[in-house]
């Protein structure tokens, strides 16, 4: 790539890009912009040229929340979430040999939308859902075994959307929705 002529505007990062358009994205699953705003948004933020296009694009967006990500990660051993437990917006879950056991069924989830990012190696997950969640599993990458989920329609509206991304080695995940009723 060549610079930029000087005097000119820099140039878009392909990083800024992909901010703009997860942006765009989230605000969409979280019912700020109906699909046709999304459609715009997209387009102006893929054809801008200049840093200032991007600012305008995503102008109409809601202030951004600043955003909530935990990690927990073990090389060997187990990862264990329970009970009632704060769940971040962003949460990046990390195991080489280990297992991996997340219970939101009873976790305070105060997002409308939450990202579960997984790398699992070789050791077993289960992640209980709460009752009334949607699971996305569109961007989970599964290795040598399969995923364990059999989707089904949440009991009543407005429960979280709960997405699963992220891959899978040689572990085997499964996703189930609980059946005790939320509070």
């Amino acid at each position: 790539m060549t610079p930029a002529p000087e005097g000119s505007p820099p140039l878009i990062g392909e990083d800024d890009r992909d901010t703009a358009v997860q942006r765009l994205q989230n605000a969409y699953a979280e019912g700020h912009i109906s699909h046709e705003e999304l459609d715009e948004g997209l387009h102006h933020v893929l054809t801008a040229r200049a840093p200032s296009e991007l600012v305008s694009a995503l102008a109409a967006l809601p202030p951004e929340q600043p955003a909530t990500t935990s990690t927990i990660a073990v090389a060997g051993g187990r990862i264990k979430r329970g009970g009632v437990w704060r769940v971040p917006r962003i949460l990046k879950v990390e195991s080489a040999f280990g297992r991996v056991r997340l219970d939101l069924s009873r976790a305070v989830i105060e997002h409308e939308v939450v990202d579960i990012e997984l790398q699992l190696g070789t050791g077993r997950a289960k992640i209980t859902v709460p009752r009334d969640a949607v699971v996305d599993v569109e961007g989970l990458q599964a290795g040598w075994k399969d995923l364990r989920y059999q989707a089904r329609p949440p009991s009543r509206p407005g429960g979280p959307k709960i997405r699963i991304s992220g891959t899978m080695g040689f572990g085997r995940l499964k996703i189930r929705h609980s059946r005790r009723v939320p509070y």
